[in-house]
């Protein structure tokens, strides 16, 4: 008799939009896993009755997206180093009706840099743009790559300032990490990161185009068919630009490593995605 598939949900509001379920069965087939990999339309104020319930159902583990990181990460009975750091949890494992929380998309950032785009963060100026959830994720992985310098750029200066404060408590740091309003940034930089929602609003940033240095890598957490209006800016200005498939597809990576103890190969995935060639 054939085993029932483990389940695996990925809760959001929006939901509809998301590919998770389309790489995670990309993912299964490609390593021989059985599972089902589906999207779920949690209600606003209903997330952790939502998750409690998948649970009790059998479920095995779920990825978590906008707007219930930060409900996840309180839902948790135990948590990661990195999702401690990042105070949010995008991936939950449920074992012996223990939530185990941790947190993959700064280490999915920083694989698609890193690896995919074959760019090196040592000894480099790094500018991240936002202080939310997204740069909270990233900046811990970011430093592990010893740039040489992090300057964190907000529209509210003291918002910058706490992640500033956050990376000094990290146990081995030796980049400079410097917080700024968007008029304090100054200088050029090697890497550009969007981790601001402005792209998903179709906004421009008021940043000026002196950022972007000679052989300026631009990258956008958020992506589109077409460039965002952040990357487009940068591209004007003369920088390599990158948008966040490559970071969605290695996050997503890490979280099915974690529940299944294979990691899948995902070069295939982002180029099949890219020229959607699957859907």
């Amino acid at each position: 008799m054939t085993s029932p598939l483990d389940q695996y949900l990925v809760f959001g509001n929006p939901i509809a939009h998301s590919k998770s379920p389309l790489i995670h069965r990309i993912f299964a087939d490609q390593t021989a896993q059985a599972l089902n990999y589906q999207k779920y339309l949690a209600p606003v104020d209903g997330f952790e009755n939502s998750v409690r319930r998948f649970m009790a159902e059998g479920g095995k583990g779920a990825n978590v997206t906008v707007p219930f990181k930060l409900e996840a990460f309180a839902l948790c009975d135990s948590l990661s180093q990195r999702a401690k750091c990042a105070g949010a949890v995008n991936t939950l494992r449920f074992l012996d009706g223990v939530i185990e929380g941790d947190n993959t998309d700064g280490a999915g950032l920083v694989r698609d840099i890193v690896v995919n785009a074959g760019f090196s963060l040592k000894d480099k100026r790094v500018l991240l743009l936002g202080a939310g959830g997204a740069s909270r994720g990233a900046l811990q992985p970011l430093l592990m790559q010893n740039p040489k310098e992090l300057v964190i750029a907000n529209r509210t200066l003291a918002k910058a300032q706490e992640l500033v404060q956050l990376a000094s408590s990290f146990e081995v740091i030796h980049t400079v990490c410097i917080a700024a309003s968007w008029e304090q940034i100054v200088g050029q930089f090697d890497l550009v990161i969007n981790a601001t929602s402005s792209s998903l609003q179709g906004e421009a940033l008021p940043i000026s185009g002196t950022v972007f240095g000679e052989n300026c890598l631009a990258y956008d957490m958020m992506y589109d068919a077409q460039l965002t209006p952040f990357l487009a800016f940068a591209k004007k200005a003369g920088a390599q630009v990158r948008d966040g498939l490559g970071m969605l597809i290695e996050q997503a990576a890490e979280a099915f490593y974690l529940w299944r103890g294979v990691r899948p190969e995902t070069t295939n995935v982002f180029k099949q995605l890219r020229e959607g060639a699957i859907e």
